[in-house]
């Protein structure tokens, strides 16, 4: 008998429910993020396990790998690609990891992409300096923001990212502003050191791949970012096609094919009932008429 596993993913607990071919639940489960207990409490199921579908959320590098390591064929699920019919009268933890084993039985499961786990501490660090960028960034906004308001002139961010505490003293503001932008330049500052050190360790830690290299010649993309989009982008060979990669970096727009159709055909009819030589009345709303009416402070 075929079973399938579905774990939903918490931040202390996660729950498992376990289902055959006939969608019925033999095991569910709440049990605490410890990967012995879940292991030992699969057990009685591996062999006859097509897959355990973990859902992808921040904290799945440890589950997804011990059960890997245990032999289980293991699935990583988009939970922004399997939301769930909104008009259930009934939804939670146990509800969404049985749904998760359904999907996989069904063959509908849309599937994240698991980074190799030898990869995934330089990612990581990628991440981690983007992350520490837009800090920066914020950084050197506000004291921008603080200039013009008080001079009505701009500052340059370059010149902002040089500034030393003399000069912040030297531009006159009152004791309240000066503290301000000097705060903003101090915590500026120790980001930029720690930046520099994260992309130092990324050029020592990655070499650029070869179907990489042709991003350096785009302008604007330099080693450390062209690093950062290799390793966010993984193997290129996971994606079909082109337009699958420029899905997936958020290049396409979405379309809603259906409901464009239905606005159209809406438009059409009400352009064939306001044309002439026929005659057509709107409905009238309660609200026009003035049978509703709504106060609003």
């Amino acid at each position: 008998m075929r079973k399938f596993i579905g774990i939903d993913l918490h931040s202390n607990n996660c729950v498992v429910v376990v289902s055959d071919e006939e969608d019925r639940v033999l095991l569910k489960q709440r049990v605490p993020n410890a990967l012995s207990e879940i292991v030992s409490m699969l057990a009685a199921h591996r062999e006859e396990a097509v897959g355990v579908v973990v859902e992808s959320t921040y904290n799945w590098y440890w589950l997804v790998d011990g059960l890997m390591d245990a032999g289980y064929p293991v699935h990583l699920a988009n939970p922004s690609a399997i939301k769930k019919y909104e008009g259930l009268k009934y939804s939670g933890d146990f509800a969404d990891a049985a749904y998760l084993a359904q999907v996989l039985r069904l063959g509908l499961l849309a599937e994240g992409y698991i980074y190799p786990r030898e990869e995934r501490a330089a990612r990581d660090l990628a991440r981690k300096r983007m992350q520490l960028v837009r800090y920066c960034t914020a950084q050197i906004l506000s004291i921008e923001n603080i200039v013009a308001r008080q001079t009505g002139g701009r500052m340059k961010s370059e010149v902002i990212k040089r500034l030393t505490a003399e000069q912040v003293e030297a531009l006159g503001f009152a004791p309240d502003v000066a503290l301000a932008v000097e705060s903003n330049r101090a915590v500026s500052q120790v980001l930029q050191q720690q930046i520099e050190a994260l992309e130092k360790r990324l050029k020592e830690r990655v070499n650029l791949r070869s179907e990489y290299r042709l991003l350096k010649t785009a302008p604007g993309i330099g080693e450390t970012l062209a690093t950062t989009i290799m390793l966010e982008t993984g193997t290129v060979a996971r994606f079909a096609k082109v337009g699958n990669f420029s899905s997936y970096c958020r290049c396409v727009d979405s379309l809603r094919e259906a409901t464009a159709r239905r606005r159209a055909k809406a438009t059409r009819r009400t352009a064939t009932n306001t044309s002439p030589g026929r005659l057509w009345k709107p409905q009238t709303s309660p609200c026009a008429t003035g049978a509703i009416q709504i106060d609003v402070e």
